[in-house]
C-alpha cells in the first residue's frame, strides 16, 4: 500500500508502436504510424503533467513497455525519456532488431539502466513461427551494443510451448542465453489467445505443447537454478547477489506489481492502482490523442478496489515469489481447511507464521494458489 503523503513510487509508460504485430500478441500495439510517435509522446507527456502530483520526486521504478519501445522514433523517445522523473530502476523494453549503438546510447543518455530484451527464442524455425523479425545474430549483436554502450542489467525474455518446439530446443535456447551472460532471464509459456490467428495456424499443436508445458518448467528452473540463478518468481530469475557484487537483480517494476504496490499508467491501455482504486486508460490511439490534446484526462475505465479483492490480488501474487507472505495480514482471504490439505499434500507451508509454496507448489502455481483462497 501506498505510504501516507509519500505518493506513488512506480511509474508504466506504454509505447504501443509496433513493426509489425505477431500472430500471438493481444496486447495494445499499432503498426507502423510513424507519423504519429510524435504526437503520441506529446500526449504521453501531457498525461505526465496531469499525473505528476501522484507521483513522487523520485520514483523506485520507470518502467517503459509496449509495443516496441525501441520502434518509436528515436527523437520522441529521447524527449519522453529527458522528461521523466528521476528514478532507481529505469527499464525499457526492446526488440533486437531495433538496437543499434546509437539506440543504446541514446537510452544510457535518457537515464536507462536497465534494458529486458525479446529475445523469445535462438532458433531461426521456431521464430518463424512466433513472426519474430531478428536472427539469432541479431540477438548477439543487440546484447553487444548494450554492453558497450554501459548496460551492466539486461535481461532477456523468451518463451516455451512454441509449436515446433522440442525440449531439445528448449535446451539450446537456455545454453545460448546462459552464454550472452545476462543479469536476468524471464522464462514465459507461450499463450495465444483463443480465436488469434496464430490458434487458427497452430491450434492442433498448440494442445499438445500444452501437454509438455509442465516438464519445460521444471527443465528451465532446474537449469537456471543450477547455473546460479534465483528463481524468485514464478516466470524470472536473477543473478544471485554473492554473483553480482551485491546487487538485488530483481526487476523493481514488476515486484511493486507482485506485492501489491500502487502504480501509475500512462499511455493507451495503460491500468493504473492508486489508492484504491483501479482504472484502464482507453485503448484507442485517437481518443487518447484527441483528449490529451484539449488537456482533458484520457478516457478511463474505473474500478473501485474493496479490501476483500485486494487482499486476495496480495495472495495470488504475493505467493509467485519466493519469498513468504505474513500469515496474519492474509488470513482473511485463505481457506483455513485448504491449507491443511494442500500442507498435507506438501504443496503449502504456514510455519512459524509465514505462508509460502513449497517447491512442487511453484511448479503447480495458479491452481494450488486458487484452492488457498476463499
Amino acid at each position: 500500500m501506498r505510504a501516507a503523503g509519500r505518493g506513488v513510487g512506480h511509474l508504466y509508460v506504454h509505447l504501443p508502436f509496433c513493426a509489425h504485430r505477431c500472430g500471438y500478441c493481444d496486447f495494445v500495439t499499432v503498426v507502423g504510424r510513424g507519423a504519429r510517435h510524435a504526437p503520441y509522446v506529446d500526449a504521453l507527456l501531457a498525461e505526465l503533467e496531469l499525473e505528476r502530483s501522484t507521483l513522487r520526486p523520485e520514483l523506485e521504478s520507470v518502467f517503459l513497455g509496449g509495443g516496441t519501445p525501441t520502434f518509436t522514433e528515436a527523437a520522441a523517445l529521447g524527449r519522453l525519456l529527458a522528461a521523466l522523473q528521476p528514478a532507481h530502476e529505469v527499464t525499457v523494453e526492446a526488440n533486437p532488431e531495433t538496437v543499434t549503438p546509437e539506440l543504446a546510447s541514446l537510452l544510457r543518455e535518457g537515464g536507462v539502466n536497465r534494458v529486458s530484451l525479446g529475445v523469445q527464442s535462438f532458433q531461426p524455425h521456431l521464430l518463424a513461427t512466433l513472426e519474430r523479425l531478428a536472427s539469432p545474430g541479431t540477438v548477439r549483436r543487440a546484447f553487444e551494443a548494450l554492453r558497450t554502450a554501459g548496460f551492466a542489467n539486461i535481461s532477456l525474455d523468451l518463451v516455451y510451448g512454441i509449436p515446433g518446439q522440442s525440449p531439445a530446443d528448449l535446451e539450446r535456447d537456455l545454453d545460448e542465453a546462459l552464454a550472452l551472460g545476462p543479469e536476468h532471464l524471464s522464462l514465459y509459456e507461450l499463450e495465444a489467445k483463443p480465436g488469434t490467428r496464430f490458434t487458427h495456424r497452430h491450434g492442433g499443436e498448440l494442445a499438445r505443447q500444452a501437454e509438455a508445458m509442465e516438464g519445460y518448467f521444471e527443465r528451465v528452473v532446474e537449469t537456471l537454478v543450477g547455473a546460479g540463478f534465483r528463481w524468485y518468481e514464478t516466470a524470472n530469475f536473477c543473478r544471485a547477489p554473492a554473483e553480482a557484487g551485491g546487487r538485488d537483480l530483481r526487476a523493481r517494476h514488476n515486484l511493486a506489481y507482485w506485492l501489491g504496490r500502487d502504480y501509475l499508467g500512462l499511455g493507451i491501455g495503460a491500468v493504473s492502482t492508486v489508492g484504491g482504486l483501479r482504472w484502464r486508460n482507453t485503448p484507442r490511439l485517437e481518443r487518447y490523442l484527441e483528449a490529451l490534446g484539449r488537456g482533458a484526462s484520457p478516457p478511463r475505465e474505473l474500478e473501485p478496489l474493496d479490501a476483500a479483492v485486494s487482499l486476495r490480488e496480495r495472495v495470488l501474487l504475493g505467493l509467485r515469489l519466493d519469498e513468504p507472505l505474513v500469515l496474519a495480514e492474509v488470513e482473511p482471504a485463505i481457506d483455513g481447511a485448504a491449507l491443511e490439505r494442500l500442507r498435507g499434500l506438501g504443496l503449502a507451508s504456514d510455519g512459524g507464521g509465514k505462508l509460502s509454496l513449497t517447491r512442487r507448489g511453484r511448479f503447480l502455481g495458479g491452481a494450488v494458489t486458487a484452492d488457498l483462497l476463499v
